[in-house]
């Protein structure tokens, strides 16, 4: 192996290997063209804010359109074009989706990177807290991985969590949840955590974005 960018190659003896060269939208054979939906050039088919194609009343949702293909994402947009047929506001949050990578270690986020941040030119802060500290993860000794939380520098408003170690995927619900609500860092640092739970991680990386960590 070696990196894309050039660099050091390197060796990895396996028994399998799955090659995952990405995916397309699903929309041949679908006879878009019959009633004039023109697909993009990656096949996926445009839509407006509403989920509207270009032929009134057709709306599409999902992997078809752009975005991540992910199933909760999907029924979120499922869900919010169906009320606004129904003419009630429906809305999908995209700077609030979570992607998880079901491996082991697990490995989810939500938001931005710190590469997108650094790229805008935003000023940030960050916190991370390790696994190994955590007591749950101690004591059932899956302590591999961290918690990183990214943080707007002027109003701390929480840009975007990474979370990679045991339950990650579910963990990552917590992080959600405060964006989707504008949540600060110190929100969720100053919000009372189970003892002992993988969840605490999350709070004690709040507490790091200030460089208040209690268990390191």
């Amino acid at each position: 192996m070696e990196p894309a960018k050039g660099g050091e190659k390197q060796t990895l003896n396996a028994d399998i290997v799955l090659v995952a060269i990405g995916r397309k939208a699903y929309t041949d054979g679908l006879g878009l063209e019959n009633v004039g939906i023109k697909p993009d050039e990656r096949g996926r088919i445009p839509v407006g804010k509403h989920f509207e194609t270009s032929v009134k009343s057709i709306y599409a949702i999902g992997d078809v359109i752009a975005g991540p293909m992910l199933a909760h994402k999907a029924e979120d947009e499922g869900m919010a074009a169906a009320e606004i047929m129904a003419g009630q506001a429906g809305h999908v949050n995209y700077d609030a989706i979570p992607g998880v990578v079901y491996t082991h270690p697990e490995v989810a986020s939500v938001g931005k990177t710190e590469e997108d941040i650094k790229a805008s030119g935003m000023e940030y802060k960050v916190g991370k807290f390790p696994f190994m500290a955590n007591s749950r993860a101690r004591a059932t000794g899956d302590m591999e991985g961290f918690v990183k939380i990214i943080a707007d520098a002027k109003t701390d408003r929480v840009l975007g969590v990474h979370i990679i170690g045991p339950d990650a995927g579910t963990m990552i619900a917590e992080a959600v949840l405060a964006m989707e609500y504008g949540a600060s860092s110190e929100d969720i640092a100053r919000t009372c955590h189970a003892h002992p739970t993988l969840n605490e991680a999350v709070k004690e990386a709040a507490l790091a974005v200030e460089g208040r960590a209690v268990h390191i």
